[in-house]
């Protein structure tokens, strides 16, 4: 099979495709990420390339409207195409392409929820050819059979910096260390828990400063504004630091500068930037949600609390802020547990023999 290398958008065309990863929200989210990382490495070695928004301008991708021109189109090498899901409304999409335009597709699915599904997403699973679980957990909760590919994390993306007080100190922010969150503000990924930890905690370890990043939905401007109000009040502006959605260039440093990594989530899917910090050799303090428990061993790459326990995520990192060297050592342990186990090369692989499975032979 011939491979499709990164290539810019307009010289691909879908009928030159054996597969299409479908990214139809238009905002940047876990999905984006997953999507762009995955095509980057699955067209190595696979006809893929990605279709819809907010995607990276390196990675192979098609426009949409060639769905309405070329759609029809056989394969290169598959007897169908793929249509590679992993949201509800991309399901439908491959629904009505194969059944109501009557076009070529085998339909693929990945489900990386850890809760049960509403009776429409176990209508639409039904209908897939293929359903991949990004853990066991969330394979338990569905009602298809369905195969369990872990995700995985770019490790030459995401990796340790050679010096991270060096790295640290480049950003001119205060102290010796760096401790961080990344992801969506809200109430549902625990920021107010992570801003509450380090009211309480900066004050004793003056050698540490947290830095927050990330998108905020205009909904959830005012609980943003509660935060940065309690900051204020606690006379930390200088040392609990607003960095704003980061370019996706950008986040991958920030990483590489935090010691320490908080992962406060009252709720998640999966939650990537756990392995991702691991990966990037800082120790992570997470929430028993998500697939946290799955990625971060405890007392080994770093603590797992319960979710919504505030003492308990504030008791976990002050004992990384008194011995910043253990911090070390698990950012270390964190980043061999990510080379052995939660190499994003594998998965494209994994993910690649699925479509060649399910996608058959031209002919067939």
């Amino acid at each position: 099979m011939t491979a499709l290398h990164n290539t810019a958008a307009g010289a691909i065309q879908l009928r030159d495709l054996d597969a299409v990863a479908a990214n139809l929200h238009r905002r940047y989210t876990g999905v984006t990420s997953t999507v762009n990382a995955l095509v980057a490495c699955q067209c190595t070695e696979m006809r893929i390339a990605a279709m819809g928004w907010a995607l990276a301008p390196s990675i192979a991708r098609v426009p949409l409207r060639q769905l309405f021109t070329q759609g029809w189109s056989k394969p290169p090498t598959f007897g169908k195409r793929i249509w590679h899901a992993r949201r509800n409304d991309e399901m439908i999409v491959g629904i009505l392409l194969r059944h109501i335009l009557r076009q070529p597709w085998k339909l693929v699915f990945t489900s990386a929820a850890q809760r049960s599904h509403t009776a429409f997403t176990r209508f639409l699973l039904r209908r897939m050819d293929a359903v991949i679980a990004t853990t066991t957990q969330a394979a338990g909760y569905l009602n298809v059979p369905s195969r369990v590919i872990n995700h995985g994390v770019d490790l030459q993306r995401f990796a340790p910096a050679a010096d991270r007080e060096n790295a640290w100190r480049e950003t001119g922010l205060p102290g010796r260390y760096g401790i961080g969150t990344f992801g969506r503000i809200r109430k549902e990924k625990g920021t107010d828990i992570f801003v509450q930890s380090m009211i309480e905690l900066l004050p004793r370890h003056p050698d540490w400063t947290a830095v927050i990043s990330g998108w905020c939905a205009p909904k959830d401007q005012p609980f943003l504004e509660q935060l940065r109000q309690k900051i204020a009040a606690a006379g930390l502006e200088k040392r609990i630091v607003f960095l704003g959605l980061l370019p996706t260039q950008e986040v991958p440093a920030w990483f590489r500068r935090v010691t320490i990594y908080v992962a406060p989530m009252r709720w998640e899917g999966f939650g990537l930037t756990p392995l991702e910090a691991m990966a990037s050799a800082a120790a992570v303090v997470a929430t028993r949600t998500g697939a946290a428990e799955i990625l971060v061993e405890h007392d080994v790459t770093g603590f797992i609390v319960e979710p919504g326990n505030f003492q308990a995520v504030t008791q976990a990192v002050e004992r990384l802020m008194i011995h910043p060297q253990r911090a070390m050592q698990m950012g270390i342990a964190g980043r061999q547990k990510a080379q052995s186990a939660h190499d994003l090369l594998q998965e494209a692989r994994a993910i690649n023999a699925v479509y060649r499975e399910v996608g058959g032979a031209r002919g067939t």
